[in-house]
């Protein structure tokens, strides 16, 4: 009886998950047939023999109070999921800039490149170029944060001021974490699909729990993997996970003059190759209030905001609580 139990239970399970991924649309690299929450504008880049496109958004506020804020996204988004973050932003006078990164969102997904943050903070800065921005606050999620660091280490005097939120590369991974080749990396990012994107955004992202309203965030992830792109999805994908492990910023921070927000889930145990160490290491991975607290003492005159009961992404777990101490510091 207990057998005949679990089978059903397992042909149930079957059945979520196939009802789950087809609730999915399949998209294209350029993410053609979704629509982004603002306008799309684009810059063409010459980078490494092709040629480019850089999507971006430009979000004008009512009433401009002179100050701009650009929102740099993760490695598993674009930039559609700031949205309400640039709503708000503009609500109360500021202009706001997101880019999608080349290799992600919009943008373009190019057969062959070397990717480095340097690149993406040059490609970040030519949208400012064109648009005529010279002076920025910066605010890096994720991946963005590292992004954000290697900008404002670059262009110190863009840098109005300097916002990092779970920002990853807070600690060196290969001290720790072995090394996998790209083509290794590329392997498992075809292996993707809806099932793994939740497990991997629920245990890492959202501390074991999950909503419906996460789902938003997986439309595009498992979009491409049923669309005609998904092994040109999963090479960027790759490439851009070699550049995260080996191009660590941690050990520049104290560099940084900018004033600084380092808003940090304390719930947050986001790190590249736990799955590759064994239980006892991964445990020393993604040590979040270690990590901000660390980042923190290295940043000079940084204020460090420490959201209990968060994970990797409170712009989207508890908006309220995230979006008050920013502002705050904005305008301060």
């Amino acid at each position: 009886m207990k057998i005949i139990k679990l089978f059903v239970m397992g042909l149930l399970l079957v059945a979520s998950f196939a009802n789950a991924q087809q609730s999915f649309k399949p998209l294209n690299a350029g993410l053609a047939n979704y629509q982004y929450p603002y306008p799309v504008h684009f810059i063409t880049l010459s980078i490494q023999g092709e040629v480019l496109k850089m999507a971006y958004m430009d979000v004008q506020p009512a009433k401009p109070n002179g100050h701009v804020v650009m929102l740099l996204h993760g490695k598993n988004f674009g930039g559609a999921y700031w949205e309400q973050t640039a709503k708000v932003l503009a609500d109360n006078g500021y202009r706001v800039i997101i880019p999608d990164q080349i290799g992600f969102g919009k943008s373009s997904k190019p057969g062959h490149i070397q990717y480095s943050f340097q690149l993406l903070s040059q490609n970040t800065k030519a949208i400012l170029d064109t648009l005529g921005i010279t002076r920025i606050c910066l605010l890096g999620h994720s991946m963005g944060g590292m992004v954000a660091t290697r900008f404002a280490l670059m262009y110190p005097q863009m840098i109005e001021k300097f916002i990092l939120e779970d920002p990853i590369g807070l600690e060196d991974w290969k001290v720790k974490v072995p090394y996998q080749s790209v083509d290794k990396w590329y392997q498992t990012e075809l292996k993707e699909d809806y099932n793994s994107f939740k497990k991997y955004e629920m245990e890492s992202y959202f501390h074991g729990t999950w909503k419906p309203e996460y789902d938003k965030l997986l439309e595009i992830p498992v979009g491409w993997t049923l669309g005609k792109d998904d092994s040109l999805i999963a090479w960027n994908s790759a490439l851009t996970y070699d550049m995260i492990f080996t191009q660590p910023v941690c050990y520049e921070f104290e560099n940084i003059k900018a004033p600084t927000l380092l808003i940090i889930g304390q719930l947050d145990r986001t790190a590249l190759g736990k799955n590759l160490v064994s239980t006892d290491v991964a445990k020393t991975l993604g040590n979040y209030p270690e990590l901000g607290k660390l980042a923190h003492q290295k940043i000079k005159g940084s204020k460090l905001v420490e959201l209990d009961g968060l994970g990797h992404i409170p712009h989207v777990e508890a908006f309220d609580r995230f979006i008050q101490p920013l502002l705050e510091f904005l305008k301060s």
